[in-house]
């Protein structure tokens, strides 16, 4: 069965058109995103703001969740920049990675991130006073080297990530989408082979092998994986999404990879736990390749399972997709202030989740519809561009 959209690739270039599926999942990762976020009140590794309870299962549903939802949030992300590359100049494609990116991150570190860093030192007994008067030390050292100042921008860092992959993956994309587009054809015809898809795992498993995690680069706090591995799939979403023949491969085989995502996690679990074990052993080699497959697996499900069915667009997708890189933006800090205000209430640990999970909802997508999407200046900051202004006759 072919797509829709696929059919229209016959008369018209394939970046010129609105891919649905890949609006879908942007908005649905966002949520899903919100979702990870509202449990790490709950998990057993330490966060900006913790219950005095926190629960295993949760941890589980915490690693599971980490183990696959930034990689695909980067493969979307690379899958954008396909339909964005070409479109106009290189200048034109700084200036909006600058105003869409890097403002947003900058506004966010020096204003309501600063807030989420003061809630954590509250409880922790490392401050005492308003948010006004820990302003001034909020730049007193780095956070995470025993300061304040949280230059990475917390769940921010997505942004500073992706404004630094974009630009210096550019020039490669662009020439893949130009020049060599026949190159880039071949490469997606060749991995719409069976199975062949999965030969994208071996620079993902030998990064994860070799990147020392002491190091900046190998680091996995930041979404659970070193950051080079998200350059990665920030290309592989390129490749997948600029190749029809892939895309169909991908639809058609969705329920074998369903199933094999369940499986590699299921194993996960079972065996590990999805505690890794020490990295000398060859235990770590065969964790790390389980880990990297049901990752692969589930992005590869979620893919093929939009192709299928959600190839449609609706008033909600258009407001969604409008309304979640500033959502994304502001969901982190609100749901700490919830948690800070409601953990500390003499009520079930289930009812204070609902309560945080449902009232940072409500407020990060009212601060979107009430504040950000209706003054110009405030869509600048959050990534948006401004209203369009009516021509006059």
């Amino acid at each position: 069965m072919s797509l829709p959209d696929e059919r229209k690739e016959m008369t018209e270039p394939m970046w010129s058109q609105r891919c649905y599926p890949l609006d879908w999942l942007r908005v649905l990762t966002i949520l899903t995103v919100f979702v990870f976020h509202s449990g790490r009140f709950f998990d057993q590794t330490d966060w900006n703001v913790k219950s005095a309870a926190v629960y295993p299962g949760v941890q589980a549903w915490t690693q599971f969740l980490s183990s696959w939802l930034m990689p695909i949030i980067f493969v979307i992300s690379g899958a954008s920049l396909f339909y964005a590359i070409g479109k106009a100049g290189a200048l034109a494609f700084v200036r909006d990675k600058v105003f869409r990116l890097l403002i947003p991150f900058l506004v966010g570190v020096f204003t309501h991130i600063a807030l989420q860093v003061y809630l954590e030192r509250i409880p922790h007994h490392q401050f005492s006073g308003s948010f006004f008067a820990f302003y001034p030390h909020y730049f007193d050292g780095m956070y995470g080297y025993g300061g304040n100042f949280a230059w990475m921008g917390l769940h921010l860092w997505y942004l500073l990530a992706l404004f630094v992959f974009s630009l210096a993956v550019f020039p490669l994309l662009h020439l893949l989408k130009g020049p060599a587009a026949s190159l880039l054809d071949k490469i997606g015809n060749f991995l719409a082979l069976p199975g062949l898809i999965f030969l994208l795992m071996a620079p993902v498993l030998w990064l994860a092998v070799a990147l020392n995690p002491q190091s900046f680069l190998g680091d996995s706090r930041s979404g659970g994986w070193p950051l080079p591995i998200y350059l990665l799939y920030l290309i592989y979403g390129f490749v997948i999404f600029s190749n029809a023949s892939l895309r169909e491969q991908i639809r058609k085989m969705r329920i074998v990879y369903l199933v094999g995502a369940f499986v590699a996690s299921a194993v996960m679990f079972r065996q590990y736990d999805y505690v890794a074990p020490p990295r000398e052993t060859l235990s770590f080699l065969y964790f790390a390749s389980l880990r990297i497959v049901s990752a692969w697996c589930w992005i590869l499900t979620f893919i093929g399972f939009a192709l299928q069915w959600l190839n449609t667009n609706n008033a909600f997708l258009k407001y969604a997709n409008q309304a979640v890189l500033p959502f994304y933006i502001v969901h982190q800090t609100v749901l700490v202030l919830f948690g800070y205000l409601i953990l500390p209430w003499q009520a079930p640990d289930l009812v204070k989740w609902f309560l945080i999970a449902a009232g940072a909802f409500a407020v990060s997508l009212g601060l979107y519809e009430f504040a950000v999407r209706r003054f110009d200046i405030l869509r600048i900051l959050f990534g948006m561009k401004t209203i369009a202004q009516p021509r006059q006759q």
